[in-house]
């Protein structure tokens, strides 16, 4: 892991950290102000008017807000982090954490939680646990997302198709998505794309597989249930149901739904703005709870708000992170629409901003959540995963040998961390 941060180090210069830094805070000393950063990769007025009020709960606590763009925000981070000079708070993903945590550069927060007696039955525990590492908590759910079947009302109306259900199962799926693929008009019943959080995670757990154990040790890329999880999709390419993964590379998937051209996208909470917002679309989408297979499952991520470990204001840090992970910085959230909170009881804001689509579909599956697979150097694998799935994406391999290559690959590699 050392050698990693120090080719990342190499990759990019200290001159492009995020911004300013936590070393550049003023000093924690009696009634002096203290500045704290807070790295993001997204900018809106929701985390300006959550830092407003933070502010103004706490005078002598000053907070600035540093944005990078999502493509450069990790190799700054990598940097920063191994530098001493990363933002003293900063947005955090599971596939991520383990890394950071494992080399000691986030802030523990097990004895800002206990003090404070925060109760952490409040979020969805698959969250919790995802931020715990050798038993210490480092983050703070800030909002979540998991998967729901998105449709296209007109394209359905159009086939006679009956609109998708919470009862429906993958056959259901499979027998619209035939029906709903007309070729003279170039419309294609799903989307099947290559991808890992609103696609084959999600199938691969309602067929029983794993695509990690649960120590985090071996692939579950070479049993039988990981790769029916897989067939589902790439049996719609092979059935001209789905655009294929060149098609895919001209054009996102999420795009060609919007364009019409798809009528079912699996595709995340985090697109009901974007949809919500595009008025050609918005009357013609809704959206309901992913199908059933051998049983029911979604995959649940977010971002989690941590705080560096060499952080000048340690004391400061943690009570601007408890802020951000309590009730008030959540239904601050929940009325801009933009995410699910995490806290428990703020998310019927979000759901009401935007009543035309059914968005408490993605609220009910929490129950069968299972969270995103990570381990500590989760990205070496998922580069593994794109390099052995897509011939199987492009009907040049059977899934079984192009996941068997894959289980092998990463089983090494998860030995190697």
């Amino acid at each position: 892991m050392k050698k990693w941060f120090a080719a990342a180090a190499a990759a990019v210069t200290v001159a492009a950290l995020l911004g300013g830094c936590s070393a550049g805070g003023s000093a924690t000393t009696g009634d002096k102000d203290v500045t704290l950063t807070y790295g993001v990769w997204s900018q809106d007025d929701t985390m300006q008017k959550l830092i407003d009020e933070f502010e103004r709960e706490n005078p002598k606590i000053h907070v600035k807000l540093q944005v990078n763009p999502f493509a450069d925000y990790w190799t700054k981070l990598q940097v920063g982090a191994q530098g001493g000079t990363a933002p003293d708070a900063f947005w955090m993903l599971g596939d991520h954490f383990q890394l950071y945590a494992a080399n000691d550069q986030l802030l523990q927060l097990d004895d800002a939680v206990k003090a404070a007696k925060v109760d952490m039955s409040k979020y969805p525990k698959p969250l919790v646990d995802l931020f715990n590492y050798q038993g210490h908590q480092y983050g703070l759910p800030k909002d979540f997302d998991t998967i729901g079947l998105w449709y296209n009302k007109k394209l359905f109306d159009d086939a006679g198709v009956g609109y998708p259900t919470t009862s429906w199962t993958w056959s259901d799926v499979q027998a619209a998505a035939a029906k709903l693929t007309n070729p003279s008009t170039q419309t294609y019943g799903i989307a099947a794309p290559l991808n890992r959080q609103e696609g084959y995670y999600n199938t691969i757990a309602q067929a029983g597989g794993e695509v990690i154990s649960k120590d985090g040790k071996t692939s579950g890329y070479d049993s039988a249930a990981t790769q029916k999880g897989l067939q589902y999709w790439v049996d719609f390419i092979k059935k001209g149901q789905s655009p294929t993964l060149k098609q895919f590379a001209d054009t996102e998937a999420v795009a060609q739904f919007e364009n019409q051209k798809v009528a079912m996208y699996y595709g995340g909470s985090f697109y009901a703005q974007r949809f919500y917002e595009n008025k050609t679309l918005r009357p013609n989408v809704d959206v309901t709870t992913l199908p059933k297979g051998e049983k029911t499952a979604t995959v649940i991520n977010g971002i989690q708000n941590v705080g560096y470990s060499k952080s000048k204001h340690p004391a400061e840090l943690k009570k601007f992170l408890l802020f951000l992970g309590g009730k008030k910085a959540a239904d601050i959230q929940a009325a801009t629409g933009a995410v699910i909170p995490a806290y428990e009881g703020t998310q019927s804001a979000w759901v009401k901003s935007m009543p035309q689509f059914h968005l408490q579909s993605f609220l009910d599956q929490v129950p069968d959540s299972v969270v995103y697979p990570v381990s500590a150097n989760t990205s070496v694998w998922n580069d593994l995963e794109d390099k052995d799935l897509t011939p199987a994406w492009q009907l040049q391999e059977p899934i079984k040998d192009a996941a068997d290559k894959l289980a092998t690959g990463m089983n090494k590699a998860l030995k190697n961390e």
